[in-house]
């Protein structure tokens, strides 16, 4: 069965970290563009970063120089590290793998960054 599924959301004060992990069963993440996106309350989903098979990776402008995105292929994993987080971050965050056309969307995690 195909799944993605993430861990490591939580609640954290400002100035923390997190690292969210995304893993996967039933496809193998080194050859799928894999995304973290966000959504906030009241908000519409954004993009926050991504990384391409070849491991090139973008940010979105938000989170540029605090988020680092990577991927473990043998674990078949992509992490997200949080740092300097702001409340502005909070949001569900979820992962996506993509590849000729398709998407796979895992459950998302919930991220509040509050004191």
């Amino acid at each position: 069965q195909l799944q993605l599924v993430e861990s490591g959301g939580g609640l954290v004060q400002p100035g923390g970290s997190l690292r969210l992990s995304c893993a996967a069963s039933g496809l193998t993440l080194d050859s799928y563009v894999i995304g973290w996106f966000r959504q906030a309350p009241g908000k519409e989903r954004e993009g926050v970063s991504c990384i391409s098979s070849d491991g090139t990776s973008y940010y979105g402008d938000s989170v540029k120089g605090r988020f680092t995105i990577s991927r473990d292929n043998a674990k078949n994993t992509v992490y997200l590290q949080m740092n300097s987080l702001k409340p502005e971050d909070t949001a569900v965050y979820y992962c996506n793998a993509a590849r000729l056309g398709r998407n796979y969307w895992g459950q998302g995690t919930q991220v509040t960054v509050s004191s």
